[in-house]
């Protein structure tokens, strides 16, 4: 392993998205993560067959031990793990991890120097902490999901990028390392609450700022940044692909339209929020003139502040992501590289995604255990 936090060992708990996402994200920086599998339940309704496979890549970077923890020496197993480790990662509900008898107070108990990192939706305490729910669900209650989409229809969901990944894992993954940071000097673990509805608030503070300011409105369509402002927003092409045009500086906006060759008087008015629906209209006539390949040719590498709109397989293919490295491919799975990039610790995807329990010896004796400890865990079905 390389990255930045090479020498850190992460137990997680294997749950769904977010919880995931973090745990990759941590090894993706080196930090030696290990998951612990629970037997799946059968008739649980998972509508994610690809878990378990090379294509399931949110699991890559760790190895994996398969344990009951329903089984008082599965438990024992965990907890002499936990003895161990830097942090521990779960992604359950409210209570679930208590019931196990792996709760923050016992594992605390056995190692108070790590960190007990809690992933939900709606957090630990409050009126819906009980409550099911999805990212779509999250991000609705913190604003988010209001300020997204076209004023003549009913907001969509955007992929799970702002509840599960950004709002969540992501804000895990920071609280975490936060954690880490402070226990070196005080010597004591802590929980780290990691709420996708905080954590989707969060991602929206400067739009509650400018709410706040009056420069924004409630209306889904009118801001600045929401498709809205004619020089703020996605364009469909001769072709039927689509740029992406984001010229809000003046300087950046006098090129968009000297390279559209646009003279029109009315569109030297560009903050006039009033003359913005019929401004776009025309700036979308001019742009569905050439093909996207030949905007590219006229924009790209400009100062427009332009893109070509790429779905998922032309995205690894850009000539610019390839220069960066932004996509790897593992036993034929392309997927997003580690990121950010350090100078002097480069990360570096360790391994392929593991099949529930490939590790578990292997870990188990790694972590310290004896022969004859594992084969009896074995023996008890612990593991």
């Amino acid at each position: 392993m390389s990255g930045p936090l090479t020498g850190l060992r992460i137990i997680e708990m294997v749950g769904l998205g977010p919880g995931p996402f973090c745990a990759m994200l941590l090894a993706d920086m080196g930090a030696e993560v290990i998951r612990i599998d629970q037997k799946r339940q059968a008739g649980s309704g998972n509508p994610f067959p690809m878990l378990n496979t090379r294509f399931d890549v949110l699991a890559r970077g760790r190895r994996s031990l398969a344990a009951d923890l329903k089984n008082p020496a599965g438990k024992e197993m965990v907890l002499r793990l936990v003895e161990k480790a830097d942090a521990l990662i779960e992604g359950y509900r409210p209570g679930v991890m208590e019931r196990l008898g792996l709760g923050p107070e016992v594992c605390l108990q056995r190692n108070p120097r790590m960190v007990f990192g809690r992933m939900t939706g709606w957090g630990q305490h409050g009126p819906l902490a009980a409550a099911a729910g999805h990212d779509l669900n999250y991000i609705a209650l913190s604003g988010a999901l209001h300020a997204i989409g076209r004023p003549d229809s009913p907001p969509p969901p955007p992929l799970n990028l702002l509840g599960d990944f950004g709002g969540g894992g992501m804000m895990l993954a920071f609280g975490i390392a936060c954690a880490l940071l402070e226990a070196r000097s005080s010597g004591q673990g802590q929980v780290v609450d990691a709420a996708m509805t905080d954590g989707a608030a969060l991602l929206s503070t400067m739009i509650y700022g400018f709410k706040a300011f009056g420069s924004w409105t409630n209306r889904r369509g009118a801001n600045l940044l929401d498709g809205g402002a004619h020089f703020y927003d996605s364009y469909a092409c001769a072709d039927g692909k689509f740029v992406a045009i984001g010229a809000i500086e003046p300087q950046f906006y006098a090129l968009l339209l000297k390279i559209c060759g646009i003279t029109d008087p009315s569109f030297d008015a560009q903050m006039d929020v009033n003359l913005w629906p019929e401004l776009k209209t025309k700036l979308a006539a001019v742009i569905a003139t050439k093909t996207r390949a030949e905007w590219c040719a006229l924009m790209e590498d400009t100062d427009v502040c332009f893109a070509p709109v790429l779905d998922l397989d032309e995205a690894p293919e850009h000539p610019h992501n390839k220069a960066r490295q932004t996509f790897i491919e593992i036993e034929g799975v392309v997927q997003p590289a580690p990121a950010p990039r350090f100078s002097r610790t480069p990360p570096q995807v360790g391994s392929p995604p593991a099949a529930a329990g490939q590790h578990t010896e292997e870990i188990l004796a790694d972590w310290g255990l004896t022969t004859d400890e594992i084969k009896a865990l074995r023996s008890s079905g612990a593991c």
